[in-house]
């Protein structure tokens, strides 16, 4: 295959994909409650959370880890927003401190995988056990529902669910999130480090990349991302619990791997990950709007994945030869 041709499909796959998801939907007799303003707005909003996480594991990807922690970091600090809410806290008092908490976890984490050279798959899966238990403690094992008044609330709130517009503020600030996500890995220094890291980090150690700091910054910038997913997760429940988002962090691997990034790190892009969060929520969507299973739902999107990684692999033997 010419090397332009490769090039095409590996920037253009996710949409591309997209594209071949929507034309199959097009083509059953559900097309016309699927395509519609409002369905497109259920979507939109199924897929901020999702897409939220994935941004910031797109950043870890990119630079060869993985953190398996995100549905706990989401359990963890939706509980804790909603007990700060209850207590009195204000709403940006409440954002700013579950952001923080996610940040500090991420650090962490990074901390741990640089400092003493651990796997991120183990240092993040135990973490992953750690943090839904302090969920569950600190939420007793129950559900908090926020104050029916908070403008928390509203972050996820669908106003005129019959329509498209008005979308949903997270539906904006995902947009706004992205973008600075977007320069921030392909337009600055810290951003070449990451890929040069997830491409080769025995290179970039000798080439004066401080490979240590880089990796615990991709995990600290991602957990402030993971906290605010968490804020929104509690904003469209409206509520705080400590047992949801289980297999979270599965979907937002999916989306990440989907969208065009390596596992093997080096490679990956916001805008991929962005469609690939959109691909997931609009399978499920629409799988949902033909009536199928949510076993049918599961099978297909793990065959979606297995595609995806196979194509990730047999692009990484392209670059090879």
């Amino acid at each position: 295959m010419p090397p332009r041709l490769t090039r095409l499909l590996q920037s253009g796959g996710p949409f591309l994909g997209l594209l071949l998801v929507c034309g199959l939907f097009a083509l059953t007799e559900e097309r016309q409650f699927i395509f519609t303003g409002s369905n497109f707005k259920n979507i939109l909003t199924q897929t901020v959370i999702v897409a939220v996480g994935a941004l910031g594991m797109t950043l870890i990807i990119v630079g060869g880890g993985i953190d398996l922690s995100v549905g706990s970091v989401v359990a963890l600090t939706g509980t804790l927003g909603a007990k700060l809410l209850v207590a009195g806290w204000s709403p940006w008092t409440t954002a700013g401190a579950l952001v923080a908490l996610g940040g500090a976890v991420g650090l962490f984490n990074g901390a741990i995988v640089a400092g003493f050279r651990m796997m991120p798959f183990i240092v993040t899966l135990g973490m992953m056990g750690v943090l839904r238990g302090a969920a569950k403690w600190l939420g007793d094992n129950q559900t908090i529902n926020i104050p029916a008044d908070s403008s928390a609330g509203r972050l996820m709130a669908r106003v005129n669910p019959g329509e498209f517009w008005p979308l949903p503020p997270g539906v904006w600030i995902l947009l706004a999130l992205a973008i600075v996500m977007a320069l921030l890995l392909r337009r600055t220094v810290f951003g070449r480090h990451v890929f040069a890291v997830g491409a080769n980090e025995t290179a970039s150690c000798y080439s004066g990349v401080r490979v240590g700091l880089v990796k615990a910054a991709t995990y600290g910038i991602a957990g402030l991302l993971f906290g605010f997913a968490g804020l929104l997760q509690m904003s469209r429940l409206t509520q705080g619990d400590p047992t949801v988002a289980v297999g979270l962090e599965l979907d937002i691997i999916a989306a990440v791997v989907i969208g065009g990034a390596s596992l093997s790190g080096g490679a990956g892009s916001i805008s991929g990950s962005l469609i690939g969060a959109l691909i997931m929520a609009l399978l499920r969507n629409g799988t949902n709007q033909l009536g199928w299973q949510t076993y049918t739902q599961e099978i297909i999107i793990g065959v979606v994945i297995v595609f995806a990684v196979g194509l990730d692999k047999w692009r990484q033997t392209r670059l090879a030869r």
